[in-house]
């Protein structure tokens, strides 16, 4: 599903990763934690292909790094759903035109097939209810809930999730975690960014560090 080999990556002359080799395999939860600034966010965005390594190869899914053009990079985007931190979502629109924008992307989508998939993806993260409210309606939760659907609704490989509890309260916390983890029971690859460890002990997975330059295994406990 994933691959990183000898990755290295610099940002006006910043080193941020050397030598990083990581392997996920399709249905994993894992989880990346590090220090603020480590280089979280940088692994997500190398791994979505919005940036390239400086050394090495990225692989997702049947993608590489090596040889993905830019004006095939929606290929790989259509197998991924991405939860940001601050939703991105688009204020001028309700929550199901919220779902359904994602859609129109997606070559060959019908009417009746946009409609069906949109519906099942709130359906998922209840909120349904909330399809025709704007989203300055909802609270910091159901924002989340939404960005979530937004990531379903194409059926994704893979989530790739940066910090989506970071601002969030804990009992909230903890509905994003299990709605999460049920999407991840369902066969989808999740790779979720966090420094929320009290959360991580609540729903434990595999851990990946990045540290000094580089992603390694750690024990859970251990944090």
């Amino acid at each position: 599903m994933v691959d990183c080999t000898n990755v290295g990556f610099a940002y006006d002359e910043h080193l941020i990763f050397s030598d990083v080799n990581l392997s996920i395999s399709k249905g994993e939860f894992v989880y990346i934690v590090g220090e603020t600034g480590c280089g979280k966010t940088t692994l997500m965005r190398l791994l979505y292909m919005d940036i390239l390594p400086t050394e090495g190869v990225v692989k997702v899914d049947s993608f590489s790094s090596k040889t993905i053009k830019r004006r095939k990079l929606h290929r790989l985007r259509r197998k991924l759903g991405i939860i940001f931190q601050d939703y991105k979502l688009l204020d001028d629109r309700s929550v199901y035109d919220n779902v359904t924008f994602v859609l129109h992307a997606v070559p060959q989508s019908s009417t009746l097939d946009v409609k069906m998939r949109a519906t099942q993806s709130l359906t998922r993260v209840g909120l349904l209810h909330r399809k025709n409210s704007p989203i300055d309606e909802l609270s910091g939760g159901e924002q989340q809930r939404l960005s979530i659907a937004r990531a379903i609704v194409k059926d994704p490989v893979a989530i790739l999730a940066d910090e989506p509890t970071g601002n969030l309260d804990p009992a909230t916390s903890a509905d994003i975690l299990t709605l999460l983890k049920k999407i991840n029971l369902g066969g989808t690859t999740i790779l979720l960014a966090t420094h929320n460890y009290e959360l991580m002990r609540k729903f434990p997975a595999r851990t990946i560090m990045i540290k000094n330059y580089r992603c390694e295994d750690i024990e859970p406990t251990k944090l």
